[in-house]
C-alpha cells in the first residue's frame, strides 16, 4: 500500500476482537509505543491439548469495572517490556485478529495491567505500519460508540446498586491506588464516595459525635478505606477514631495504623511475638553508640528514622567510624532511630507480601538499583512476580495480624537465617504490585468489607 492509500486515523479508535469476545474497546493510538497492548487481570496460564494458552480478564469499558469480560488465548510469547514509569515486567504476547474500521488483521497484543491510563487498550506502530497514519488532532475517525450500543454490547453483565455506601479516606484522587480502589467498588455496585481527609472535620457532643466534610456535610458510610500517608497519621487516625464511634466499619482501625507507623513499637511486637526480624537496636545516649553498632553485628548496617517510608529515610553505613558519626549525628538531633544489621546475601532483593483479611493475595521481589541497597520502586528498584514459600506466606500473615491490620503491605527479606520481616505498611500502594503480580487486588479490598458487613450481591 502507498503511501497516499493509508487510512487516517485520530489519537483513540474504537476497534474489536471476535475471538476474545470484545465487540468493542477504545484504544490509544502511540505510533511512539513499538507493542500494542490491552489491559488485563487475573492473567493464568493453563495448558490445554498439550498447548500452552493465557486466561485473563479484560474489563473493556474506561471507569466502569462492572463488565469484565473472560478472554482466552495462545500465548505467542513472553517479553520483558518496561512501563513508562521505569518498572521491567515480564508480559505474555498473544497474537489475535482485530477489526479497526473496515480493516481486519493480526494484531500482537501483551497483557498488561491499564487501570490508571484513560483507554482500556494502545496501539502501538507495528500495527499500523503499511494500514494507518496518525492525525493526532483527531479522533474517533473511524466511528464512535454511542452509550447505547455499548449497553447493548455489555449490558447484560453490568452490575445493580448494591445498597453500601464506602468512603475512600485520603488525600489525592488521582494517585493510582486511590482511583483503582473506587473502580472496584463501583464494579461491585457499591455507592464509593471519595473524601479528602483534608477537608473533613469532628464535631463532638455528648452521645452525637459525628464526621462533617467540606463546610457541614455529614459523612454517613457503611465502610471507610483508610489511605493516610505518613504525615497526616495523627489527623487521620484521630478521623478514624471519630468513624469508629459512629460504628463506621474501618477496613484498618485507628490504632493498627499508628501501631505500624512506629517501627520502634512494630519491632517489639515482633519480637514479643517470635516472628523474625534482623536484629535491631535503639538507644538514646551517645555513650551507648559503639555497643549499639556492636549489638547489630557491626557495620554494614541499617539506620532508620522511626516513621520512614518508600525507602526514605534510611541509609546505611559502610564502616563503624561512619556508623557512629551518623548515629551520633541523629541523636543530637533528637531524631529517633532504630539501628538494624544489614543482610548483605540478600544481595538487594526483597519480597512485598500483600495481605487482605488473613491471606496473601499477592506477592512480588523488588530489586535495588545497581549501586543502592533499597529495594522500593519508589526509589527505582525493579520487581517480578514471585511464588513465596509456606514458611513466608506465614510469617506475612502472622506480622499483619500481629499489628492488627486487616490489610497491609508486609516486607520480607531473606536471609541466610531464613525469611525476616523488615516492616508492615498499612497504606501498602497497588501501582507495582498489581502491575507486577496482574492480580486484582483492588477488587479484594472491596470484598473484605462486603464480608465484614455480610453483605451477599443479590
Amino acid at each position: 500500500m502507498s503511501k497516499k492509500d493509508l487510512i487516517i486515523i485520530g489519537n483513540a479508535e474504537w476497534c474489536s476482537f471476535e475471538t476474545l469476545n470484545l465487540p468493542a474497546i477504545k484504544a490509544r493510538v502511540d505510533s511512539g509505543a513499538k507493542t500494542s497492548s490491552i489491559q488485563a487481570n487475573n492473567i493464568k496460564r493453563i495448558t490445554k491439548g498439550g498447548e500452552q494458552f493465557v486466561q485473563f480478564e479484560v474489563n473493556p469499558i474506561q471507569e466502569n469495572r462492572s463488565v469484565s469480560i473472560e478472554c482466552r488465548s495462545k500465548i505467542h510469547d513472553t517479553r520483558i517490556i518496561r512501563t513508562s514509569s521505569g518498572i521491567a515486567q515480564k508480559r505474555y504476547i498473544i497474537k489475535v485478529p482485530i477489526k479497526l474500521g473496515n480493516q481486519v488483521f493480526d494484531v500482537e497484543l501483551s497483557l498488561a495491567s491499564r487501570e490508571a491510563m484513560e483507554h482500556r487498550m494502545l496501539l502501538g506502530r507495528e500495527a499500523m505500519v503499511g494500514r494507518f497514519i496518525v492525525n493526532p488532532s483527531l479522533e474517533n475517525v473511524l466511528g464512535n460508540k454511542s452509550d447505547k450500543q455499548l449497553l447493548d454490547y455489555y449490558g447484560h453483565l453490568m452490575y445493580e446498586k448494591s445498597g453500601l455506601t464506602i468512603g475512600l479516606l485520603a488525600t489525592n484522587k488521582e494517585l493510582y491506588s486511590n482511583k483503582r480502589i473506587m473502580e472496584a467498588g463501583r464494579q461491585r455496585g457499591h455507592d464509593m464516595k471519595f473524601y479528602n481527609m483534608q477537608q473533613c472535620y469532628i464535631g463532638l457532643d455528648n452521645g452525637k459525635p459525628e464526621v462533617r466534610y467540606r463546610g457541614g456535610n455529614i459523612v454517613s458510610v457503611d465502610a471507610i478505606i483508610p489511605r493516610i500517608r505518613p504525615s497526616m497519621t495523627f489527623y487521620g487516625c484521630a478521623l478514624l477514631r471519630q468513624f469508629e464511634s459512629i460504628n463506621t466499619y474501618c477496613l484498618n482501625s485507628a490504632d493498627s495504623i499508628s501501631q505500624s507507623r512506629d517501627k520502634l513499637f512494630s519491632s517489639q511486637v515482633f519480637s514479643k511475638n517470635n516472628i523474625p526480624i534482623p536484629i535491631t537496636g535503639f538507644a538514646k545516649s551517645p555513650l551507648e553508640t559503639k555497643d549499639l553498632i556492636s549489638l547489630v553485628g557491626g557495620a554494614p548496617l541499617i539506620i532508620k528514622l522511626l516513621e520512614s517510608t518508600q525507602g526514605k529515610g534510611v541509609v546505611i553505613a559502610e564502616t563503624n567510624k561512619a556508623a557512629e558519626s551518623a548515629i551520633n549525628a541523629f541523636k543530637s538531633l533528637k531524631t529517633n532511630i532504630l539501628v538494624q544489621e544489614f543482610i548483605k546475601e540478600a544481595g538487594g532483593k526483597d519480597l512485598r507480601c500483600f495481605v487482605v483479611d488473613g491471606k496473601v493475595v499477592a506477592s512480588i521481589q523488588r530489586e535495588a538499583l545497581v549501586g543502592e541497597f533499597r529495594a522500593n520502586i519508589h526509589m527505582g528498584g525493579q520487581s517480578k512476580k514471585v511464588k513465596i514459600t509456606q514458611e513466608e506466606k506465614r510469617i506475612a500473615i502472622k506480622a499483619a495480624k500481629s499489628l492488627n491490620l486487616s490489610i497491609a503491605g508486609v516486607d520480607i527479606i531473606r536471609s541466610n537465617k531464613g525469611p525476616l520481616v523488615l516492616e508492615v505498611n498499612s497504606s501498602p500502594g497497588l501501582e507495582g504490585i498489581e502491575n507486577t503480580s496482574g492480580k486484582d487486588i483492588a477488587n479484594q479490598l472491596i470484598l473484605a468489607i462486603e464480608k465484614k458487613l455480610k453483605y451477599t450481591p443479590s
